[in-house]
């Protein structure tokens, strides 16, 4: 399936450039059209932690703070707006901005679920947004891949060297679909397998055939670490490989299972060095 269109997911200017630069760079190998959403969560009388009651002077001063927060919020989503614009513009596409004020985590659900690609931003611990599991609530709502791209760091190119991280779950499999596009045009696609047990012999054989018959060649290599958790197994590979970006499944177990005894996906949420499209 050909990418025909991205949304990119914004809730706050810092880290905006990075999400935009990768969006705009996707889109423009495969000559996709780019939305821009901003969110800002509801402002309302109560979220400034007054009661909205009163005498109608202390009611309109609380209509005032709510109306000047709006301002505000309007005023940086205008600052994104134009970095969108000057990016989409230096690679010649077409792109179109949407600011809505609500529920963040089910609107951004919503508009994912249009598109075929959302990009999202990994959640920075020490400036946590308003919505702090925006990724998670993108890949479990919305029924699309989710590239998210760490607060850290700047990427120049996503999806040339690509490692699939692969186990024959229902998720791995669902995200090699979904990034076919993106394989298809890779110039290196590496399967690796952490602790393969019962993959058949050479584990990854069968799906780097698979996306062989859709013109993505990729070789494939397997670790067994037991010292050594898979998520950050596939850290270290990735680095090795030099690898820019990862695809793999997101939450093969319940998202409370690994929330409380960790598992790969929560690892490469917290701990993600490049770029990683996950699907569900």
């Amino acid at each position: 399936m050909k990418i025909k269109d991205i949304i990119v997911i914004l809730t706050d200017p810092r880290g905006s450039e990075n999400r935009i630069s990768v969006a705009t760079a996707l889109a423009q190998r495969a000559g996709a059209h780019v939305i821009g959403l901003y969110l800002i969560p509801t402002i309302s009388l109560s979220e400034v932690g007054l009661p909205y009651a009163g005498t109608e002077t202390e009611i309109r001063a609380l209509e005032e703070i709510e109306e000047a927060r709006r301002a505000a919020a309007h005023r940086t989503a205008g600052e994104v707006e134009r970095a969108l614009a000057k990016a989409a513009g230096l690679a010649g596409l077409v792109h179109e901005w949407r600011v809505i004020e609500g529920d963040v985590a089910a609107t951004a659900a919503l508009h994912a679920r249009h598109c075929d690609i959302a990009v999202v931003g990994q959640t920075d611990p020490d400036h946590p947004t308003a919505t702090p599991h925006l990724p998670e609530a993108v890949l479990l709502g919305s029924g699309r891949p989710v590239l998210i791209v760490p607060y850290a760091g700047h990427f120049e190119s996503v999806g040339k060297n690509v490692l699939v991280a692969w186990n024959a779950s229902r998720e791995a499999a669902r995200a090699v679909n979904d990034a076919m596009a993106i394989l298809q045009s890779a110039e290196q696609v590496r399967v690796f397998s952490v602790n393969p047990e019962g993959q058949r012999p050479w584990p990854g054989a069968d799906i780097a055939l698979h996306m062989a018959r859709h013109g993505a060649k990729a070789e494939t290599t397997s670790s067994v670490s037991h010292d050594i958790d898979a998520g950050n197994v596939i850290l270290s590979r990735a680095a090795d490989f030099g690898s820019d970006l990862i695809v793999m499944g997101g939450y093969g177990h319940s998202r409370q299972r690994e929330f409380i005894l960790g598992g790969v996906t929560r690892t490469m949420l917290q701990h993600m060095t490049v770029p990683v499209l996950m699907s569900h």
